[in-house]
């Protein structure tokens, strides 16, 4: 599966192009066989890193790479998959709350 379309490229800002719990989050990726969900508000398209809210062990911002997220496998050997159905209006603070859809 790809990661990122170039529809979500053309839409997602530059690295620290947002800030703050308002910053809109453009990609949701998930791994179907664990709890590990990665939400990127920003992208720098050269590097395939991102800038985003990661839910994992702990739910912390931080920068992740789309080609190490790639290659990861869940415990059942399943690769990361993008939510196809994201809705590209919720924000940070959607996503902190449970409200994301």
């Amino acid at each position: 599966m790809i990661l990122m379309t170039k529809a979500i490229e053309k839409k997602i800002p530059n690295l620290y192009g947002q800030s703050g719990m308002d910053a809109r989050v453009y990609l949701k990726l998930f791994t179907p066989d664990s709890n590990w969900t990665w939400y990127a508000t920003e992208y720098e398209p050269e590097t395939q890193r991102c800038f985003g809210y990661v839910k994992g062990f702990e739910a912390e911002l931080g920068y992740f790479d789309l080609n190490e997220l790639a290659e990861v496998k869940g415990p059942w050997g399943m690769k990361v998959e993008r939510d196809m159905h994201w809705n590209d209006k919720n924000t940070l603070a959607d996503v902190e709350a449970g409200r994301a859809s």
